[in-house]
This record gives C-alpha cells, structure tokens and sequence, in this order.
C-alpha cells in the first residue's frame, strides 16, 4: 500500500452513570487514536502530515467555534455533524492505494476530520463530565475510557488477526472496510444522544436555560463575552499546557516505539495491550477520583500525585529503552521484533503497555478537574472546547516533528520534559480547588450587568 493515515476504530456504546444506577446508555461513534503505529504502514510521513492536518483544524474549531456555540447546537447535532467524517478519513486510506495522489486526499480528508472532530469531542466530553454528579464524575469517565477504548482494541486484535501471515509491512484492505462499516454505524446512532432537556427527572444536573438556546444577538453576545471570561480564567489558564500536553506522547510512543521497532502483527498485537492499559488505568483512576471519605481538593492533589510518580516511573523505564533502541537503529535494526522473541519483545511490550496506562491516567485527571471547574454544560463546553482545541494542537507539533525525522532520542525528552513541566504549572489551579462547584454567571446575568453598567 501507498502511505496512509492514521487508522481510526469505534466502539458505538457509551453509557454515563449517576449514583449508584445505569440510568442513560446512548450509543455514538467513539473515534480513536492510532491502532497501529504508522498506520500499519512502513513509511509513516503522509501519516504524520495528515494528523497535523487534523490536528490543527481541530484546535481552531474547537476553541473558537464548537465551545460557544454548543448550547444552541446541542450534543445530538454536534455528534451527527461530527461523527461522519471519520468514515470519510477511512475512505481517504483505503483510497490512497488506489490513486497516484493518494496522499493528497489523505491529508485533505485528515483537515476535514480536525473540523468534524471539533464537534464530536467538545460534545462526547461535556456529556461525559455533566452527566452525572461530584460523587460519581471520576466513574463515569472510567466506564467511558473502557468503552471508548474497547473499539480500538477490537480494532487492533481484528487487525493482528488478517494481518497474521502478512511479511509486506503493511495492512489488509478488509481491516480498512471493516473499520470504515463500524464507523458508520456509530455515527448513525448518534442520533439516539439525549440532551439535557430530553433526559428523565432522574437527571439531576444541571440543564441549559431554553431561553438562552434560541440563536440571536441577544443571547449570543454575552455568550461570546462569557466564552472569554471562561477561557481566560487563570484556573483554566494553568491547566492549559497539560491539555496542550495530551497528545504529544502520541507520535513518538506509535511511530517511533511501536512503529520503528515491530512487526506488522507485534504492532498489532501491542496496540491491544496499549488500549486495554487505557481501559484498566481509566477505571483506577476514575475509582480514586471517587473517594467519598477525601474531598474533592484532596482528591486533585492525589490524582496529580500519581501523574507525577508513575510519570517519572514510566518516562524514566522509556529513557533506558531509547538508549537501547538508539543502538538497535545504529545497526540498521528496523520492525525486527516478533511478539514470539520471548524477552526482547517482553520489556518493550511492557513499556508500551504502561505508556497506555499513563495516557488514561492524564486523560481521566484532564477530564476530571475540568469537570470540577463547572456543572454547567454551558460552561464546561467551553473548558472542553479549551481543552479539544490545545490537544490537537499539541498534538500537531509533535506529529510534524515526527514527520520532519526528528531523533527519537529528542522526542523522548521533550515528551518527559512537558509531562513534568505541565504538572507543575497546573499546582496552582488543584490546591486552590474549591470543594464545591465554582459557579460562573449565567449569560442572561452577564447581559443584565452589561446593559446596568452601559446605563
């Protein structure tokens, strides 16, 4: 196959809980990140270049488009706009075989995914952190980092499994159909999504005003006014570089661990273990997140303590891998090592393993005190959109570094160095929590007092 793109799976379930009950399960597409490293592909240029495509659109959309004007729009809209364009992405890999200019469309397709993207995450994450309450927040993105990670560990087995006897480095075209069929069918049933307004009076959150839902200069001024207040608060403001933080890891851990040092199927293979890390590291940290004998500042401080300790663990087990890597490249060593290699596939496997651990732990936490800000969807659309607009972001610069060639020793410590870093400037914003919500004036208040102090 010609270069392709990164591979995105679904998993069409996604269920919220409040208490102690399963009480609202719509299904929606849940997009993922890359199952196999360069794309299932040898050459991962076009790749990276497609996702800084992606990336970069996302970040434009989200934090100045989809975050304001999602209360006008809805989760149910939101999804729908969003959620085919990964389908579309998919059709771009599979089409890149095909055509001379496969690479074209690939990167095209990929900037058409960012703008779609935008809509269905600020959508899929205040539905997550909103539809629920303080006492089950951390489960509920537990029970979603599960679900959203199962397609792709689905996605990853299927493709170990038509990939098995492969020697050409590349993937099947039926691992490409078989994804881009799921796809649609999760994007269909984002139509099932409730709103806040359609949900049961066991809903007990917070519901968007209907009156501020009607798009018009009244209602949209000093929604734009409160956008800024939202953004510019200097809480949000030190959370920012670990959501610029949060999809940096990617291109280094997929390319050039998974990628440079694996087999087709091992790729595979790793990818599985990689995402149910995510879904075992979701749940423990959601469960932590959760302790009802400490409150909620002290939980902040915990969860930033285990991003700390098991980031210097783990970044620090990778240090000594890329020493040992570095000498493998030297000597022309390249996608050599088969899961049946015994111990040189175990401690890079295990490595890769804790990498996918590490990343729910940083999601969850990101997910989680972003939620703590605000139960207002309104409001947490906002942070969301923030936070949907600095990851694809960061995640841009660190793909075109990747495709620039960069030395993956150089990466590495930039990887290591923004974990730490970003965790230290986020101190300010987890020790001065509030152990109860922060509430944010309402835009029919904000307009009251413009047009007070206008008079």
């Amino acid at each position: 196959m010609a270069n392709t793109q990164i591979l995105k799976t679904s998993s069409c379930e996604f269920v919220m809980i409040h208490g102690s009950k399963l009480y609202w399960s719509p299904s929606y597409l849940s997009a993922t990140r890359a199952c196999m490293g360069g794309s299932g592909q040898v050459d991962s240029t076009v790749s990276a270049n497609a996702n800084v495509a992606t990336h970069a659109c996302t970040a434009g959309a989200a934090l100045f488009v989809v975050g304001t004007f999602y209360k006008y729009m809805g989760p149910r809209i939101s999804l729908l706009v969003g959620g085919w364009t990964y389908a579309l992405y998919a059709g771009a890999l599979l089409n890149s075989d095909r055509v001379s200019n496969g690479g074209s469309f690939v990167i095209a397709s990929g900037a058409l995914l960012g703008l779609g993207a935008a809509f269905f995450w600020v959508a899929q994450g205040t539905i997550m952190v909103t539809y629920t309450n303080e006492e089950t927040r951390g489960r509920a993105i537990g029970i979603f980092w599960v679900i959203f990670n199962l397609g792709a560990t689905i996605g990853s087995l299927a493709s170990f499994g038509l990939n098995y006897h492969s020697k050409s480095g590349t993937v099947t075209d039926s691992t490409y159909i078989a994804y881009i069929v799921i796809m649609l069918f999760g994007w269909a049933c984002s139509s099932l999504v409730c709103s806040t307004e359609d949900l049961s009076e066991k809903y007990k959150g917070v519901r968007i005003a209907e009156n501020s839902t009607h798009f018009n200069w009244t209602t949209l001024r000093p929604t734009i006014i409160q956008t800024f207040r939202i953004i510019l608060d200097w809480r949000n403001i030190c959370l920012y570089p670990m959501f610029f933080n949060a999809n940096v890891f990617y291109s280094y851990q997929q390319n050039d661990v998974n990628g440079l040092n694996f087999n087709i199927r091992t790729r595979s293979l790793n990818s599985a273990l990689y995402w149910i890390a995510q879904m075992t590291g979701g749940l423990l940290m959601g469960f932590l997140l959760d302790l009802h004998n400490l409150n909620r500042r002290t939980r902040a401080k915990m969860g930033w303590g285990i991003l700390f300790v098991t980031g210097m663990a783990i970044w620090g087990g990778g240090y000594k891998f890329q020493v040992w890597d570095d000498r493998r490249l030297a000597g022309g060593l390249k996608q050599d090592i088969d899961y049946k290699d015994g111990r040189k596939f175990l401690g890079p496997m295990f490595l890769y393993f804790f990498y996918g651990a590490y990343d729910s732990f940083w999601q969850s936490f990101c997910y989680w005190i972003m939620g703590a800000q605000s139960n207002d969807p309104a409001v947490t659309a906002v942070i969301v959109g923030a936070y949907s607009a600095l990851k694809p972001a960061g995640g841009a610069m660190a793909w075109r570094i990747n495709a620039e060639g960069t030395n993956p020793m150089i990466q590495f410590a930039m990887n290591w160095g923004l974990s730490i870093g970003s965790l230290l400037v986020a101190i300010p914003t987890v020790i001065s929590l509030s152990k109860e919500s922060i509430s944010i004036p309402e835009p029919a208040q904000v307009a009251k007092e413009e047009g007070e102090n206008d008079v």
